[in-house]
């Protein structure tokens, strides 16, 4: 049975994982990360509990996926906020030494959009767009099984189309970016402005806009618009076979993606209409995504 090994690496832990090409996790190490002591800690630690998975040459390749951009051809981190040093430090070229498998890296959430692709909502489809719908919005372009990260790893960092020229500039983003105005933390704080100061999340919202309350069904109703117009300027591109959504906001799926699909046939082209907008099925996108990278490069 031919498996792979997924590495998902996070800011407090780091998780490792053998896997059948089906999806199946077969054997599994999770230890704290150790980001705080350094690079070379951080790769010690994953290559000590890769050496504790039985068998491990006979596996196709390694996969890691990392939060932060990553350059795919050097297979680096290119910038990294919750780990220290490891932006442009050598990991997979040193798992590859100690193991003799050839091991890539990409962005945490094109390597779930893999996942989703081969595995998940999205198989069977030639073009999936996976977007995350959480705190944040961000994304993945999975084109015949493989993800496009683009030149500077930054493919699919869609929370920065703009959708409006009003709202105002937060953090890096973009004034009128999507991820200001669709996005849980978003709806969070137009909630609490708009109807209790003490919503603390998404979901008090769309039980609210289920009750009937009017100013949750008109939050509801303007997410949905700026999140079908941030889809739109993606469909115009890539012109997927379907979105594929995951994140804390799909919980509430039923109530918005019936309005999101009425606003995207609105604004494409007629022939790219009724193209499907599905919740996102893995439970564990992360580090099956990061198994499916040898495989998605044909190890």
């Amino acid at each position: 049975m031919k498996t792979v090994i997924g590495i998902d690496l996070g800011g407090t832990n780091v998780r490792v994982a053998k896997v059948s090409l089906e999806g199946k996790i077969l054997q599994e190490f999770k230890s704290p990360c150790y980001a705080q002591e350094g690079p070379e800690k951080v790769t010690s630690n994953i290559i000590e509990l890769l050496g504790k998975i039985d068998d491990i040459k006979s596996c196709s390749g390694i996969g890691i996926g990392v939060a932060g951009p990553v350059d795919t051809v050097t297979k680096q981190l290119k910038m990294s906020t919750n780990l220290p040093g490891l932006a442009f430090y050598p990991i997979c070229e040193k798992i590859e030494k100690a193991f003799g498998l050839p091991t890539y890296m990409d962005n945490d959430a094109n390597v779930a959009g893999l996942a989703e692709a081969l595995l998940g909502a999205g198989r069977g489809h030639k073009v999936v767009y996976f977007i995350i719908h959480g705190t944040g919005v961000g994304g993945a372009l999975v084109v015949n099984g493989q993800v496009v990260s683009g030149k500077n790893g930054y493919a699919g960092e869609i929370g920065n189309i703009i959708v409006t020229r009003e709202g105002e500039k937060i953090n890096h983003l973009n004034i009128g970016a999507v991820e200001n105005l669709a996005s849980g933390a978003a709806l969070i704080k137009i909630a609490q402005k708009r109807i209790n100061p003490n919503i603390n999340t998404a979901y008090e919202i769309f039980k609210l806009a289920k009750a009937g309350d009017i100013t949750a069904l008109d939050i509801v109703d303007k997410m949905a618009f700026d999140f079908a117009s941030a889809c739109s300027a993606i469909g115009h591109v890539v012109d997927p076979s379907i979105f594929v959504v995951g994140g804390g906001v799909v919980q509430s799926h039923e109530l918005y993606f019936p309005l999101v699909k009425k606003y995207y046939d609105q604004m494409v082209h007629e022939g790219m209409r009724g193209v499907q907008f599905i919740p996102a099925e893995l439970d564990e996108p992360g580090i099956l995504g990061a198994a499916m990278l040898p495989i998605s490069q044909g190890n």
